[in-house]
């Protein structure tokens, strides 16, 4: 009788944080594993101040947008859509770069996958090779499967096993490494490497950690949640909870780097690189661990990149979300195409994976500027203006969101 009621009390507590556990998931994936691991194996902790202010300003944002949402109970782009005057051009603009984003991040997804699971073959079957283009071409019939019959649910939570087994497990190699606590201290004072490629890491990690894709998909999982005005304090509290896990997720995965790979001098320029992660648990099963788990992480990301299309132009035409409609198929369909892109590319999954999230640092300036404008609107927001503190901190955000959009600029032009 005890462990029913405990069992119901997390049922409960997980309840209430549903949209920070919803974008946790969506958040940390493929992108933030590799983007993470690159850093801490290049500058070891170094970077992680970067880590720790986009938490911050995540925190800010997600507590902005869903604050807007409960007061207005209407989703991001059709508030934009609505209060500005040329707004519907901002809605578009955002959908098409929120798109451009996660298109590309597919393309570095699918490619570290395929790696991978290649690299697992040749473990498991003496040397076998198969083809990146024939793993990409099956997973691809098996989501689009999923997709297209409205099963993916079923399928992502096995997706959620993996990906939970892969955190485990990333905690017990950080255990066995013991970082240097005064290492992790001294990352967090700002400083940024006169190295190649620290501007880009830097504004990947932006990119990867304060997502423009999550403040628009918040209002939308809030909406959906049916919270109202009286729930601006859970509303915080769920925020919290998802900026904080978000923290101390990524700031693990940069350490087991910086313990691991930074120690050998690898970079991660290849994917096989990544095996190595898990080094100190040993053996092949280490490298079966990380290969399922960052296969399933990847897997259970893509569901959200190909069906951000449809949710967007759902969230800008004020209408429910139906994945199964026509329109939405189409998408789909063609979202999945790109899933080959590194087939025909030169570039390395790694490199594509963090060029894609430095340039989704560049779309951040367009979710922060709309959104500090919109919750200081008396007419809109009434007696729920943000505080002092919150638009002190809006300030911040978009005066670090324009700052690391020159990083990426920089780095890659």
């Amino acid at each position: 009788m005890g462990n029913k009621s405990l069992f119901k009390k997390i049922l409960l507590g997980l309840s209430a944080v549903g949209p920070g556990l919803f974008l946790i998931g969506y958040n940390i994936g493929t992108g933030s594993v590799t983007t993470m691991a690159k850093t801490g194996a290049e500058f070891g902790m170094g970077l992680f101040w970067a880590v720790v202010l986009s938490c911050i300003f995540t925190y800010i944002l997600m507590v902005a947008y869903g604050k807007v949402t409960l007061v207005t109970g209407r989703t991001a782009l059709f508030n934009f859509k609505q209060e500005f005057k040329w707004g519907w051009i901002l809605s578009l603009y955002i959908i098409l770069v929120l798109i451009i984003g996660e298109l590309l991040a597919l393309m570095g997804v699918m490619g570290i996958v395929a790696d991978l699971v290649q690299e697992g073959v040749r473990l498991a079957f003496n040397g076998e090779i198969i083809q990146r283009g024939w793993i990409i071409l099956f997973f691809v019939a098996i989501l689009t499967f999923f997709l297209w019959f409205g099963r993916y649910k079923a399928f992502e939570k096995v997706l959620t096993v993996l990906v939970i087994l892969m955190g485990l497990s990333f905690m017990v190699v950080f255990i066995m490494v013991r970082p240097d606590m005064m290492d992790i201290l001294s990352g967090m004072v700002p400083s940024i490497p006169d190295t190649p490629g620290a501007l880009g890491l830097i504004a990947a990690i932006t990119g990867t950690t304060c997502s423009a894709a999550v403040f628009v998909m918040r209002s939308t999982v809030v909406a959906e949640k049916g919270w109202g005005i009286n729930d601006l304090k859970k509303e915080k509290t769920d925020a919290f909870v998802s900026a904080f896990m978000m923290l101390f997720l990524s700031g693990i995965i940069m350490a087991v780097a910086a313990g691991t790979l930074h120690i050998s001098g690898m970079k991660l320029d290849d994917t096989v690189e990544m095996i190595s992660l898990f080094e100190p648990l040993g053996g092949k099963l280490a490298a079966f661990v990380l290969i399922i788990g960052i296969t399933g992480a990847g897997l259970s990301t893509i569901f959200p990149i190909v069906l951000i299309a449809p949710w967007l132009l759902a969230d800008y035409r004020g209408t429910p979300r139906n994945i199964h409609s026509k329109s939405s198929r189409m998408l789909i369909l063609g979202a999945m195409v790109f899933a080959f892109g590194t087939v025909f590319l030169e570039e390395r999954p790694p490199a594509l994976m963090v060029f894609s999230q430095a340039f989704q640092a560049c779309i951040l300036p367009a979710v922060a500027i709309p959104m500090f404008i919109l919750i200081n609107k008396q007419k809109l927001m009434g007696s729920n203006k943000a505080s002092t503190k919150i638009n002190l901190g809006l300030i911040a955000v978009i005066l670090f969101s324009l700052l690391t959009t020159w990083f990426a600029i920089t780095e890659f032009l």
